[in-house]
Parts: structure tokens; sequence; C-alpha cells
């Protein structure tokens, strides 16, 4: 895995920045606040936190290398406008998520939303739960799914460009999404639900996903 090392280390400082960017917050004309460009943020992080600023969350970046037996979690990031006033930054992070269209049964929208959203071709399909997020004003219903996929290679910027879509995609280990949820990174509904599910599924999932493909 020496190759893999090579290549998180020397792309991880570009990707720090440009997460560090999208995070800040801005003004109310959508000016930012705390870095005028990648430069600006680059010499700021240097000064404060030194070179190894540029590495945080390198752990994330480097599994997506490891070997085939380590779960890894696919989580994307897009800017919610309901999160622009209550939240610290209004990028969530998220599952792979999308809305029925007429006729079009939940499955088929899973699939779909995994190559529109993270380029992903979905290898199983395991129901979790169907729920009502607001029964008290809404008749919406979500259908909850866990996939399995080949990860190898996943991530970069995904989402259909007629539909306004700027989506991130990334590799999480299952230990630091759970350790999301906790510290409140992950605040939204299905995402919590799907990654208790999962802490008690995982063994299963992984003996039944078999060898490498």
């Amino acid at each position: 895995l020496s190759w893999a090392l090579s290549v998180c280390a020397s792309r991880q400082p570009f990707d720090f920045l440009a997460v560090r960017q999208m995070n800040q917050l801005s003004d109310e004309h959508g000016r930012p606040l705390q870095y005028r460009n990648a430069a600006d943020c680059a010499v700021q992080t240097l000064r404060t936190e030194g070179a190894a600023g540029f590495f945080k969350g390198a752990m994330a970046n480097y599994a997506r290398f490891t070997p085939y037996g380590i779960l890894q979690l696919v989580l994307i990031e897009q800017v919610r406008v309901g999160a622009l006033e209550k939240s610290d930054s209004p990028w969530m992070l998220e599952l792979v998520a999308g809305l029925i269209d007429t006729d079009e049964a939940p499955e088929q929208v899973a699939h779909r939303e995994a190559q529109e959203e993270a380029g992903l071709t979905l290898l199983s399909l395991h129901p979790i739960t169907r729920y009502f997020p607001s029964p008290g004003g809404s008749d919406e219903r979500v259908y909850l799914y866990c996939a399995l996929v080949d990860s190898r290679g996943a991530g970069g910027i995904h989402g259909l460009a007629e539909e306004g879509e700027d989506i991130r995609v990334s590799l999480w280990p299952r230990a630091e999404a759970i350790a999301a949820v906790e510290d409140g990174r992950i605040d939204n509904a299905a995402s919590i639900i799907a990654l208790q599910w999962l802490q008690l599924h995982a063994e299963r999932l992984r003996a039944e996903a078999g060898p490498q493909p």
C-alpha cells in the first residue's frame, strides 16, 4: 500500500484546502468571512496549525485504497437551504437520496440516484426501514436502504448540471462516520438512522459481501 500512501499524501493538502474553504461561513452577500482564496487559506493554516494541519482527515482519504475487508461508507456533502441560518455551515453530510417519480419504485430511485449523485453502481440493496419524518404536517414517507458498492476510486464532484447539483462524494471509515453522528457533524434523521442500523448489522454485511470482485 505504499503507492496509496504516496497518492494520498500528494493530494491531501489540496483536498483539505478545498473542504476548509467550502465549509467557512459567508456574510449576507455570500462573501467568505475567513479565507479570501486558497492561498490565503494555506497561509493561515500554516501560521496557526503548522504543516500537520494540511493532513487533518487524511485517514478517510487513505481508507479508499486500503484492503477490501475494511468497511467504508460513501457519504455526500451538498448545500441545504434549510441549514443556511440554523447551522454553522449549510454544507451537510448526508446519504445519497432522491425523490420518487411517478410509477417509479423506491429501489429504482436508489439505483438512479447512486449513479447521479455518486457515480456508483449498486451491487446489492438491503432495506433498513420506512418511516414518516413529520407525520403531524406531511404525508412524506422515507424509504431507507443500505447498499453494497465497490467504492474503490469513489470520490470527487457529482450531480446533474441541469438540476444545479454540486455534490461532493467522500469515503469514511465506519468509526469516523459514527463519531460524526455523536459530535453533531451528521445531524439529519435519515443518516443518523442508517448509521445506527449499520452498527447493528455491519459484520453480517461484511460477510455477505464475500471476496473482492
